[in-house]
C-alpha cells in the first residue's frame, strides 16, 4: 500500500462539520483523496439549530492541512435542490465520485432520552428521523448515480450501534433507536442495489467518540480526557473521532471491499482486521466492553479492550 493509497479518488462526506464526520473526511484527505464536506453550519451562512461554533470550511482546511483536497460546501441535505446542485458540482468538477459517507445527524434539541413515547414531542421527534434517515436518503439517491459509474464505488452509512447489539438493546428513545437502526438497513439496502454495479455498502458504528460535544459534556479536553473517568469510569473505553475516520480509509483502500458488502461493523473490530489505530496507538473495542464489562455490572477495566 502506497503512504496516499486514496491518490485521484473523490469523496463526499455528508454531514462532516464536526465529530465523527469531521475526522472522516480528515483521514480520507490524510489518505490522499479530494473530500467534499458538507454541512449546515458555515461561516458565511451561520449555525444550525445545534448552535455550536465548528464549521464546515474548517473541516475542508482540515483535510488539506494533512494532504488532501479539502472542499467545503454549505448543504442542508433535507433540501432536495441543494443536494442535487451539490452532485452535479461534483461531476462538473470531478467527473467521478468513489464514496459516499452518509454521516448527516442532527438530534432536535426537544427529544428527551430515556423516555416513553407519550412523554416525547413529536414534532421534535420526527425531525429527528428527517435529519438522521430522510438527509441519508434523499443524499444517496442524488449521489448513487454518479458514484456506480466505476466498479468499485464505496457507500457508508455511519450510525451508533451494530445491527447486532441494536437488534437487542433499546437505544435511548423511540427515535434514537428508529434512527440508528434505519441507517444499518440502508446500508443492507444499498449493498443490495449496488452490487451488481461492482459497489459495496457498510453500515459503521463508533465506539464511545470524544466528540467536541461529549468533551464539553466531561467538562474536559482532547489532551486531558482521562480526567472524565472522575465523572464516568468507562469513559476510559472512549476513542476519538480519527478512530473511525481511519476505518473509512481503510475500508476504501481495500481493494477487496466487496467482501463487507451489506455487514454492519464497528471500527473496532475493523481495526483488528486492517491494524489501524486510535491517535495514542490503542485500538479500543467499545462495544465488546459495553458488553463484557459494563452490561456484565462488572467494574471499570479497560485492559484487553483497547
Amino acid at each position: 500500500m502506497t503512504t496516499k493509497p486514496l491518490t485521484g479518488k473523490v469523496a463526499l462526506v455528508a454531514g462532516a462539520t464536526r465529530g465523527a464526520g469531521r475526522q472522516i473526511a480528515v483521514q480520507l484527505g490524510a489518505a490522499g483523496a479530494t473530500v467534499y464536506a458538507t454541512g449546515r453550519s458555515s461561516r458565511t451562512a451561520g449555525r444550525s439549530e445545534l448552535d455550536r461554533p465548528e464549521t464546515i470550511e474548517e473541516t475542508a482546511e482540515l483535510v488539506t492541512a494533512v494532504g488532501g483536497t479539502g472542499v467545503g460546501v454549505r448543504v442542508d441535505h433535507l433540501v432536495a435542490d441543494e443536494v442535487r446542485a451539490l452532485v452535479d458540482r461534483i461531476d462538473a468538477e470531478q467527473g467521478r465520485l468513489d464514496v459516499l459517507v452518509n454521516d448527516v445527524w442532527g438530534a432536535d434539541p426537544l427529544i428527551k432520552w430515556e423516555k416513553p413515547v407519550w412523554e416525547q414531542p413529536l414534532d421534535g421527534g420526527f425531525r429527528t428521523l428527517r435529519l438522521a434517515v430522510d438527509t441519508h436518503v434523499i443524499t444517496s439517491h442524488f449521489a448513487l448515480p454518479l458514484l456506480i459509474r466505476r466498479p468499485g464505488g464505496l457507500v457508508v452509512e455511519i450510525g451508533d450501534g451494530t445491527k447486532a447489539y441494536n437488534d437487542t438493546h433499546y437505544r435511548l428513545s423511540v427515535f434514537y433507536d428508529l434512527a440508528k437502526a434505519s441507517v444499518n438497513r440502508l446500508a443492507y439496502c444499498w449493498g443490495h442495489e449496488l452490487k451488481p454495479h461492482g459497489g459495496t455498502a457498510v453500515a459503521l458504528t463508533p465506539g464511545w467518540i470524544r466528540s467536541e460535544a461529549m468533551l464539553e459534556h466531561f467538562g474536559v479536553t482532547e489532551e486531558n480526557w482521562r480526567d472524565g473517568a472522575a465523572k464516568d469510569p468507562h469513559f476510559l473505553i472512549s476513542e476519538t473521532p480519527a478512530f473511525v475516520g481511519r476505518a473509512v480509509a481503510a475500508l476504501a483502500a481495500d481493494e477487496d471491499r466487496a467482501r463487507w458488502n451489506q455487514s454492519s461493523v464497528s471500527a473496532g473490530e475493523l481495526s483488528q482486521v486492517y491494524g489501524f489505530t486510535d491517535v495514542d496507538g490503542s485500538r479500543p473495542d467499545a462495544f465488546r466492553y459495553l458488553t463484557e464489562v459494563v452490561e456484565a455490572g462488572k467494574p471499570a477495566d479497560v485492559t484487553g479492550y483497547r
